[in-house]
């Protein structure tokens, strides 16, 4: 059992240094004795076979239960070291055909009928809120900051997605905007104190809502920012805009038809739609089992060429597409750090399998943006040619004045340190 672990570790790990403690008590050395310096411990036998047999699934489990363990470095230190191995992308001989069942099976996986994505949506963003306050910006934006100085804060970065998103719509006063996936509320309420914006945000979480709908109220608000517990399938009216953030990836490859359909009748003939998303760069594949079961059950995260064919089988014609790469990087790595910082709170919130969870969960995605295939594209979508400009100056242009208008807004809008 250790002599295959040990071959297994030196077939993945060639740069940083990696020690590796056997359940048994043998210590072997891996790498070529550079940074990371990493030490792990196996404490049983049984998760030794579980985690050779399924990583990808076993892993985040066992060091959730505490019988993988980190003696030096972090946990992302040591998926740091593992992502940069070949292996992640060829893995190793025996689980080549779980890896070809779970490809077979992600449309399964990811059948998200109205229930079903209801219940996904609770599993993870129903959770106390205060979990999210621990490692979020101030403002709660819950996907990849845009970083426009490698020194940016958070906050800061964040504050300049939902600047660079704006510039993008080409919003008017008064104009009406549809926002699917509208979180905490905080795109929303941007677009309509910034741009003067009649938003209508959708979420299928009662815990974004009651929060969302608390924050309108407070910012004085609510008549021009309504915020609804509803399914993008549902929607009735039709928007001058409609933009999308961090929900496309709920959605599953089954329904992306259904998704830009829906899209499409719901925006204006001269209207323009700004989806952002996650997606992989090396085309289609399938979710992550942990990630799965854990974190985003019916999640999945597409490649381009997925997206694409359903944007025009819909008659959206694509007018923009900007990849973000290290960006998401960066994020979660200020929401790691965010969250470690504040372990103790997390814990009096649950108890320590669910702060390894998350600790594993932030790591493992940071690694998958750092060291692997992930990135995040912004699409920007009309109907019909000329509606938005031939040339992206018009998107600089609009990032000035939306930064000069955030500095006289009507509420303050909070920046780092503030």
């Amino acid at each position: 059992m250790d002599r295959l672990l040990r071959l297994t570790f030196a077939k993945l790990i060639r740069r940083g240094s990696l020690r590796v403690t056997t359940a048994s008590g043998q210590v072997f050395r891996f790498g070529d004795g550079g940074a990371p310096a990493v030490a792990v411990r196996f404490t049983r036998t049984t998760t030794q076979w579980a985690v050779l047999l399924d990583p990808e699934l076993r892993l985040g489990e066992a060091f959730m239960n505490g019988t993988f363990v980190i003696e030096d470095g972090s946990i992302a230190d040591f998926l740091r070291l593992v992502g940069e191995a070949a292996a992640v992308s060829c893995p190793l001989p025996w689980v080549q055909p779980l890896v070809l069942l779970r490809f077979l099976l992600r449309k399964l996986a990811q059948w998200n009928r109205r229930t079903t994505s209801r219940r996904n949506v609770a599993h993870h963003y129903d959770l106390d809120s205060r979990l999210y306050a621990l490692f979020l910006d101030s403002d709660r934006q819950y996907s990849c900051a845009y970083f426009e100085a490698p020194d940016a804060s958070l906050d800061d970065a964040q504050l300049a997605k939902k600047r660079h998103i704006a510039a993008k719509l080409r919003l008017a006063p008064g104009q009406r905007v549809l926002d699917i996936g509208s979180g905490w509320g905080g795109l929303g309420l941007y677009l309509a104190e910034l741009c003067g914006a009649m938003v209508t945000g959708l979420t299928l979480s009662t815990e974004q809502l009651a929060v969302a709908q608390a924050r309108a109220r407070d910012k004085d608000l609510a008549d021009t920012v309504r915020f609804r517990l509803q399914d993008y399938r549902d929607v009735a009216e039709t928007f001058d805009r409609i933009v999308s953030v961090g929900m496309f990836e709920h959605v599953g490859v089954k329904f992306y038809d259904a998704f830009f359909r829906a899209c499409a009748g719901a925006l204006g003939p001269d209207g323009v739609m700004l989806l952002h998303a996650i997606g992989r760069s090396e085309g289609p594949a399938y979710t992550n089992p942990w990630i799965a079961k854990y974190i985003f059950p019916g999640g999945y995260i597409p490649a381009l060429s997925e997206v694409l064919p359903a944007i025009e089988r819909a008659g959206l014609l694509v007018t923009d597409i900007e990849i973000l790469r290290l960006h998401y990087a960066e994020t979660l790595k200020a929401w790691r750090e965010r969250f470690l910082a504040h372990r103790d709170d997390a814990m009096r919130l649950y108890d320590g399998r669910f702060v390894r969870m998350w600790e594993f969960y932030l790591a493992a995605s940071e690694m998958a943006f750092r060291e692997q295939n992930m990135m995040v594209f912004q699409i920007q979508l009309t109907k019909r040619q000329g509606v938005v400009p031939i040339t992206r100056d018009y998107m600089a242009r609009e990032e000035q004045r939306l930064r000069l208008a955030e500095r006289g807004a009507r509420t303050p809008l909070r920046l780092a340190g503030e």
